[in-house]
């Protein structure tokens, strides 16, 4: 997830659901409601403790944090490397993931009815409008740091929706990228506030959608995927010539990439 997290156009979201986890990481995260500080508050410190256990999955996110953390401190260099250099051949390799990655979430539907095919054409529509946007030109000080995490974790945690390309948008990417880099704590540490406080409220929201109406829900999120697909194609178009050995490269990364994702959601599945 941390890896995926990185990168303008790939959703953690999506590593989460390929991997089976993504139920559980949602509700895990709307449970949390803070009524474990009560205790604490009367010095009630056995409380404090049961209700804290009862409260936050530890066994769930500690493991998740740590790897999320680690890849993203490792990687940054990375990602941006390839980015840089390998422009056309590191998004080709994106491409076939979200491709995989609808495809595995379409596998996941129950049924397919003329409902759940308007909704999948309605987030098409609206995240390639999304994608279409220009980047806005904002500063970079702390209270928009601040903004920036509320906002972009929402993204995070939906399969196909990109948190980065969100922090794109908002002008924000290469400097919080920059920041990982060079470690610089403060602004780390603003960003992941807010970034917390808005998984708390909008993890509620999917969370009741999930179970009230996952049909419709995971519909939308295989459109928005589809739509997110403009943003690979059109970097892999600007930056590599037309011709069938340049484009030969791009295929077979993509393909790769579709066959990861794949060979994942079967291993993951047949875990579970």
């Amino acid at each position: 997830m941390g890896s995926a997290d990185i990168v303008p156009g790939i959703s953690g979201g999506t590593i989460a659901l390929i991997t089976g986890i993504y139920e559980r990481l949602v509700h895990s995260i709307s449970k949390i409601s803070f009524t474990f500080l009560k205790p604490l508050f009367k010095c009630d410190f056995n409380g404090f403790k049961e209700k804290l256990l009862e409260e936050i999955d530890f066994a769930f996110f500690i493991p998740l944090l740590i790897g999320i953390g680690i890849a993203m401190l490792t990687l940054a260099n990375v990602i941006s490397y390839c980015m840089d250099v390998y422009t056309a051949l590191t998004y080709s390799f994106f491409l076939g993931l979200i491709i995989a990655s609808s495809y595995v979430l379409y596998r996941q539907m129950d049924e397919l009815t003329p409902k759940h095919i308007v909704f999948t054409v309605i987030g098409a529509v609206l995240a390639y409008i999304f994608v279409s946007l220009n980047p806005i030109a904002m500063n970079h000080s702390l209270p928009i740091l601040f903004i920036s995490g509320l906002i972009a974790i929402c993204a995070m945690i939906l399969p196909g929706i990109s948190g980065s390309f969100l922090l794109l948008l908002l002008g924000q990417y290469e400097y919080m990228l920059n920041a990982l880099k060079t470690m610089s704590i403060t602004e780390i540490v603003v960003f992941c506030v807010g970034a917390l406080i808005g998984i708390l409220g909008f993890s509620k929201i999917l969370n009741y959608l999930l179970k009230n109406h996952e049909g419709i829900t995971m519909a939308f999120l295989i459109g928005v995927m589809i739509g997110t697909l403009k943003l690979p194609v059109v970097n892999i178009i600007s930056t590599t010539p037309l011709t069938f050995g340049a484009l030969l490269p791009c295929f077979i990364l993509a393909v790769i990439g579709f066959v990861i994702i794949v060979i994942m959601e079967t291993k993951f599945d047949y875990i579970e």
